[in-house]
């Protein structure tokens, strides 16, 4: 028969060892826990100056126009959400200065005036109709991709930019209406023509 004495020696030394084995389990664990935290925080980090850097290089970008006092009787009216905006034609050029690059719940008015867009929480803004360039529909805006056909986007001149503004309506059908409205101001504007005044009859 074994020794008692021997037994409980050799019970003891047992739970000491998975009593250790318990203590090592959860110091990894935690060790694993607090390098993945660090690591969230180290991206979160990198992003956010990301961020700040590509605002910084992008400061040249004049103030957003706001909508006049009288813009006019609404054509189409839209809400939805607002996607971003980047350069036009690189929809992964994400344009973040004055407020662009936020992401928000959206307003649109179409107008004989413009393009007046109304961001609760973010930056509003109104895009006179001779800066409007043109609309389409498209799948894909700052790195948000949609449905095919599930965006409507605006491209609009700012300064010396060219930019595209993703939009998404709460009910999609109404995007062709909507490019449809915004091209034929824009085709209507380009067809008016345009008067420059020359001092040609005052030499006379």
């Amino acid at each position: 028969m074994p020794h008692p004495l021997r037994s409980a020696e050799a019970l003891s030394v047992l739970a000491a060892e998975q009593k250790s084995a318990e203590v090592t389990d959860w110091a990894a664990r935690i060790g694993w826990l607090v390098g993945l935290v660090l690591f969230v925080v180290l991206v979160y980090w990198l992003m956010r100056e990301g961020w700040r850097w590509r605002g910084t290089l992008q400061g040249d970008l004049p103030e957003l126009p706001t909508a006049p006092d009288d813009p006019g009787a609404p054509r189409l009216t839209l809400r939805g959400r607002y996607h971003g905006s980047t350069t036009a034609g690189q929809w992964l050029d994400r344009i973040v200065a004055r407020g662009l690059g936020t992401r928000s719940r959206v307003e649109l008015t179409l107008t004989d005036a413009g393009l007046d867009v109304v961001r609760p929480g973010a930056t509003d803004f109104f895009v006179p109709t001779a800066q409007l360039r043109e609309a389409r529909l498209d799948k894909g805006i700052a790195g948000k991709v949609l449905a095919e056909g599930g965006l409507l986007v605006v491209t609009w001149a700012h300064g010396d930019r060219l930019i595209d503004s993703g939009f998404r309506s709460d009910h999609a059908a109404e995007h062709t209406a909507w490019v449809a409205g915004i091209n034929a101001r824009t085709t209507a504007h380009q067809d008016t023509p345009q008067h420059t005044t020359t001092t040609e009859g005052a030499e006379r």
